[in-house]
């Protein structure tokens, strides 16, 4: 079969019609919002009263997002007679999320479970300052922390505990 001239032309024509008169796949995002994949993350929560100020999640940040200031206190001694426990108080703990780059590490090398994944996606801000969370904004994401998925039959191991046993944990 000979050349005719503009045959790609026409090939690329009917590639693009055939395009047009499908149906749309786009959801049309704000009105239709999809529901994130499991494990999608989303925001880090910070349960507070987990929090031992170790600094573990700071130190393995590879982005240097996550600032932590705290001071030493005095408590009462465990046992009668006992004398008093030096620990650690929270004052600071702020994720820039301008800076996050999601990669989880810092929930992955908390000892205590006071960082938690969320499926929140929706927190974007005008102004890039804003992107700054503080421990109180932190906690607030704490009630859409997904409960752990269940271990299948004959697993064993240590599973990380979700956020309602981390807090009955603290009671």
């Amino acid at each position: 079969m000979p050349d005719i001239p503009g045959q790609g032309l026409i090939k690329g024509l009917g590639v693009t019609l055939r395009t047009m008169l499908r149906p749309a796949v786009t959801v049309q995002y704000p009105h239709v919002k999809e529901a994130p994949p499991t494990r999608a993350r989303g925001v880090i929560a910070l349960l507070e009263e987990n929090c031992t100020v170790c600094m573990l999640c700071a130190r393995e940040c590879p982005d240097w997002c996550i600032y932590i200031e705290g001071h030493n206190d005095k408590a009462p001694p465990r046992r009668e007679g006992g004398k008093p426990r030096t620990i650690n108080l929270l004052d600071r703990f702020d994720i820039d999320y301008a800076l996050c780059m999601y990669c989880g590490i810092c929930v992955d090398v908390c000892p205590f479970d006071a960082l938690f994944w969320t499926p929140e996606y929706e927190y974007s801000e005008i102004k890039i300052a804003d992107l700054l969370h503080d421990k109180r904004r932190l906690g607030e994401w704490m009630d859409t922390v997904p409960e752990p998925p269940p271990l299948e039959a004959g697993s064993q191991g240590k599973l990380k505990k979700g956020p309602a046993e981390a807090r009955a944990k603290n009671r």
